[in-house]
């Protein structure tokens, strides 16, 4: 099945700007106005103490924790720009931060569906599919967080199952589960064993990462706090994600919502430096409305293609990578799943995300991992690949000879200058159809999305298991069975 080569994307183009600088300075301002007055809940006595050293007001009765712009620059000091993921293949290494674009799996669904099974409840052997799909698929850079829940398993050891899926099935790099200490460190711990580095080597050269969601408006909970405070403490990569649905878990208008957005990440980033200066942290958005009708989530609307360009613009202030979603609301791998879709992957490409998660297979949004919605991702995830692809000007490209030989009301499917490049000349889709209505109908008149559950077979049948060291593979299973053991029926 033809597809575009793996390539590292980076996108030759100035990041679209939506605010003017006074803007962003008056965002910056309001968000460093929650931090002072109102203060963030953070319901986790490690973290508490941190901040408390650090200078913070912390009211232990309330858990509420106020900290001054002077500490929100300080830690703005220790953060990178600019840093790499190593997986076990080190040709899969990622950059985040800079113009470098990153596209994950869909991650986090408790169900999962194709047109041929219907929806039903995430397992491990879906799990397995999608993640042999997105170690196929050459423009997919990373794994998301469990791309759907394998709920047979047991909720307390299944992110074992998942990790050693990643690791075994694919030799990119994936997004741990910090839901506390003990998922986190696993996570850290099994990447360590499959590169063959102790936990220290691998503070030095990060492999993983994670998502924090912030319990918006304004509360990092007791499980979340650990789990990017375990990261940080061994060196490996966190984004501070806060859940600003507008309307809902934020102000109904985009600005409030950017600046309490701004501010709950700003907050994650200096609690990631307080434990670990230099730990490697980014910026995450994750700014949409809802239905005022119905409260109900919306994505790839106006508003929320255009906080997807804005947050650029902030996580740029202050110099951190950027991590961003194209999302949609659709319960179907349909018209509205494609529109949506592509309205907040262009605020995502224009905006400059380097991590552009949940980018491939999200439907129903976010409750759902589609296999058909997979491909027409992948479908527009190329495009996109091809669109950053700078316009050559140059001898060959003007074709002045051709242009000279084709007479007036002529073609040029013939000139030599069309036979030298017709095959490599445009982006070739692995989903759309361009026959005509004739042979389309004649072919089985297929739509999109009945075209895409042959694509994703098709792409299983081919993939191919990425080979891995015995030796390694035994010490995960042996990791697996040892940390399942001493869970038992307890928290990891």
């Amino acid at each position: 099945m033809p597809q575009l080569p793996a390539r590292h994307l980076v996108s030759p183009y100035p990041p679209m700007e939506l605010l003017a600088a006074d803007q962003v300075e008056a965002i910056h301002d309001a968000s460093m106005h929650i931090l002072e007055d109102f203060g963030i809940e953070v319901m986790s006595n490690r973290a508490l103490t941190l901040f408390e050293k650090a200078g913070a007001v912390v009211d232990h009765s309330t858990q509420n924790v106020r900290i001054g712009r002077e500490l929100v620059a300080e830690a703005l000091k220790t953060t990178r720009p600019l840093y790499t993921l190593t997986p076990r293949n080190p040709e899969r290494r990622v950059t985040l931060g800079g113009n470098n674009i990153n596209f994950t799996l869909v991650a986090g669904p408790p169900n999962v569906h194709d047109r041929e099974r219907g929806r039903r409840a995430g397992n491990l052997r879906d799990y397995r599919d999608l993640v042999r799909l997105a170690q196929h698929f050459n423009c997919i850079t990373m794994i998301g967080n469990q791309v759907c829940a394998p709920i047979e398993l047991p909720a307390n050891s299944r992110h074992l199952d998942t990790y050693f899926a990643n690791l075994t099935l694919t030799d990119k790099s994936f997004h741990c589960t910090a839901i506390g200490r003990g998922r986190a460190l696993d996570g850290i711990s099994m990447m360590a064993i499959s590169r063959g580095l102790t936990l220290e080597q691998m503070a030095e050269d990060p492999g993983v990462t994670t998502i924090i969601s912030v319990n918006s408006p304004r509360r990092f909970d007791d499980q979340m706090a650990e789990g990017l405070m375990t990261m940080a403490e061994y060196g490996q990569s966190a984004c501070v994600t806060p859940f600003t649905l507008m309307g809902a878990m934020s102000p109904v208008t985009l600005a409030g919502a950017l600046a309490q957005q701004n501010a709950e990440a700003l907050f994650g980033v200096v609690l990631t430096q307080l434990v670990r200066p230099g730990a490697p942290v980014m910026y995450g958005a994750f700014t949409s409305n809802v239905d005022m009708k119905s409260g109900a989530p919306a994505f790839g609307t106006p508003e929320n293609t255009k906080a997807n360009i804005a947050s650029g613009q902030l996580a740029r202030r202050y110099s951190l990578p950027y991590r961003t979603t194209p999302g949609s609301a659709s319960n179907a791998a349909d018209a509205q799943g494609t529109y949506e879709t592509m309205m907040a992957l262009w605020g995502a490409i224009l905006g400059h995300g380097n991590l552009i998660y949940h980018a491939a297979g999200w439907q129903e949004g976010g409750l759902t991992a589609s296999f058909e919605k997979f491909v027409i991702d992948v479908e527009m995830i190329q495009h996109m690949m091809e669109f950053l692809k700078p316009i050559e000007v140059n001898e060959g490209e003007l074709a002045l000879d051709a242009l000279g030989r084709v007479p007036t009301g002529g073609h040029f499917f013939g000139e030599p200058h069309t036979l030298e490049r017709y095959q490599t000349a445009f982006y070739q889709p692995i989903l759309s159809n361009w026959q005509n209505y004739e042979a389309w109908k004649e072919a089985g008149g297929l739509d999109a999305t009945e075209r895409a559950t042959a694509v994703w077979k098709k792409a299983l049948e081919e993939y191919e298991e990425p080979a891995m060291d015995p030796a390694r593979r035994e010490e995960l299973e042996a990791y697996v069975a040892k940390r399942k053991e001493a869970i038992g029926g307890g928290e990891p």
